[in-house]
């Protein structure tokens, strides 16, 4: 068979068997990945822990299977040393784009800016990342068009080399809270003081229990980075505006609860004024003076 080969294609039959014990490799290795993944599935039904085990041995598996191959083939590049060589130099110089991916994906597999089920944003694209591939990774997009950072339902494919062109925020590194805010306008002829008071018992009752739990994250987040808040607790602070006197409440909430978190503290916020009759929301509105039908101001000439 080998020199019925090698008088119709010219293939030498050391060549030949390389071939097939490369082509052999390949099959073991997806065999030997199949099952394993196949005893995995049947451990657990973690959607995470299944994806985080099928990308591990699919990684190593892979190189496994490149170094192999490459024992088989090393004799014959071996020959070629010099040729190789200015063939990789042009070969890296057409490939600029998919080689700076693939170095993208070892500063985030090594560096780690942000792992699978990471909240992030990388330039005008925000989301949770899904997927980490050896070009590019995946985001499931939140915001855009839909509001308080909630899922859009599409996936972003981003490539790996933005990690060195673009700033990457991660909401999930370090703890799992974030600072909110819901801004609440009142009239100027409002009892700003007691809406005030409103305000604060209402977010103490919904954030207030969250402190405790946002300080012992801080604490291990400072074994690695340098933070350095010292109030946590909700706050209302005020401000004037051109409507009105505005009401900002301030609170932690869990980096994917902040629409859950607002629904029902606007809902509170809501019954609690309903029932008082000197506070009143404000929203811009526009004044006509008819200075025939008023008359002349107590400052006039």
């Amino acid at each position: 068979m080998f020199e019925i080969i090698q008088d119709e294609i010219g293939l030498s039959p050391t060549n030949q068997r390389k071939i097939l014990l490369s082509f052999a490799i390949v099959l073991v290795v997806w065999v030997l990945r199949y099952m394993i993944q196949k005893l995995i599935w049947r451990q657990t039904e973690d959607p995470r822990l299944r994806y985080q085990w099928k990308r591990s041995i699919g990684l190593a598996l892979s190189l496994v299977s490149i170094v192999l191959i490459s024992s088989v083939w090393i004799s014959a590049f071996a020959r070629f040393g010099a040729f190789l060589g200015l063939f990789t130099a042009g070969l890296a110089i057409a490939l600029k784009d998919p080689l700076t991916n693939i170095a993208g994906w070892l500063f985030i597999s090594t560096r780690k800016p942000f792992s699978v089920g990471d909240r992030v944003q990388i330039g005008d694209n925000t989301g949770d990342v899904i997927d980490i591939r050896l070009f590019q990774f995946a985001l499931l997009e939140i915001g855009n068009w839909v509001e308080a950072d909630q899922s859009t339902g599409r996936i972003i494919h981003i490539p790996n080399s933005k990690v060195f062109l673009t700033a990457q925020a991660n909401y999930s590194k370090g703890f799992q809270y974030i600072w909110n805010e819901i801004p609440v306008l009142v009239t100027f002829e409002s009892n700003w003081e007691s809406a005030r008071s409103i305000l604060e018992k209402i977010i103490s009752q919904h954030a207030e229990h969250l402190t405790a739990a946002v300080e012992k994250q801080i604490k291990e987040a400072t074994k690695k980075y340098l933070i350095t808040y010292t109030h946590l607790t909700p706050v209302v602070y005020t401000s004037v505006k051109d409507s009105g006197i505005l009401l900002t409440i301030r609170y932690m909430c869990d980096v994917r609860k902040r629409r859950t978190s607002e629904h029902p503290i606007w809902e509170e916020i809501l019954k609690e004024f309903a029932k008082t009759t000197d506070i009143e929301f404000a929203y811009p509105t526009t004044r006509f003076f008819n200075q025939h039908l008023e008359g002349p101001g107590p400052d006039s000439v």
